[in-house]
């Protein structure tokens, strides 16, 4: 026999925060230090994928930590501030455009992950990825975690650190290309850069020639003087 369903509305929307329990379960274990990795920047049409390894002190650990997407800009600073100053170990790298073209998004994502973690001054024994993948090459054990930086402190602290960070280059770029807009859209695929790509043409070694449109609508790619040509 079929249960009945309930059609009483939830009073309230459990949000689930990261805590510390995987790192601890590993510590137990006798896997420490651990790292949390995530990366920032799959989705744009611009600019390079950045990620963090982030291994945190268990006896000082920032409050607030959560997935960096459901932060604002402010909380995220100030979080960022906070785990330079506390952490064991904060690594950041990134894979550029012209990287992501070269092979793809996932296994740049990926590389980057494995670069920031090699680039800790402490050396894991056990690293926590966001997402469904394991990082190749790895020089400890890995974990991927679905939703890990919404499940786990030290990832949702490394998503923190690759989204300031790949935010800070992207305005950057702003500062460079100044009628794309980066400093407001960070890359992604907005009107107004979709509009100014549509106009302007996209930037080679910056604009992702392997994404769409311009892969689907074989736009021409503008070099840094602004001569056309695909690199």
């Amino acid at each position: 026999m079929a249960r009945a369903r309930s059609d009483s509305p939830l009073l309230f929307e459990i949000v689930e925060r990261p805590d510390f329990s995987f790192e601890t379960k590993a510590m137990a274990e006798g896997l420490w230090p651990v790292a949390g990795m995530d990366e920032a920047g799959r989705g744009p049409l611009a600019g390079p994928v950045v990620a963090a390894a982030v291994v945190l002190d268990p006896a000082n650990i920032p409050d607030g930590l959560d997935d960096s997407k459901r932060l604002s800009h402010l909380q995220r600073e100030a979080l960022f501030l906070k785990i330079l100053g506390s952490a064991l170990g904060v690594s950041m790298a990134s894979v550029s455009a012209e990287g992501i073209d070269g092979s793809n998004i996932l296994k740049a994502s990926l590389e980057a992950m494995r670069r920031a973690l090699v680039g800790l001054s402490v050396q894991p024994k056990l690293a926590l990825a966001d997402g469904r993948d394991v990082p190749p090459g790895l020089p400890c054990a890995g974990r991927a975690l679905i939703k890990g930086d919404q499940r786990s402190q030290s990832i949702a602290a490394a998503s923190i650190v690759a989204k300031v960070m790949r935010d800070r280059m992207m305005c950057g770029c702003g500062s460079h290309h100044a009628q794309y807009g980066f400093e407001v859209h960070m890359g992604y695929a907005t009107v107004r850069h979709r509009t100014a790509i549509e106009v302007h043409g996209p930037v080679a070694r910056l604009h992702r020639a392997s994404f769409a449109p311009f892969r689907l609508g074989g736009t021409e790619v503008l070099d840094e003087e602004g001569l056309a040509g695909l690199d």
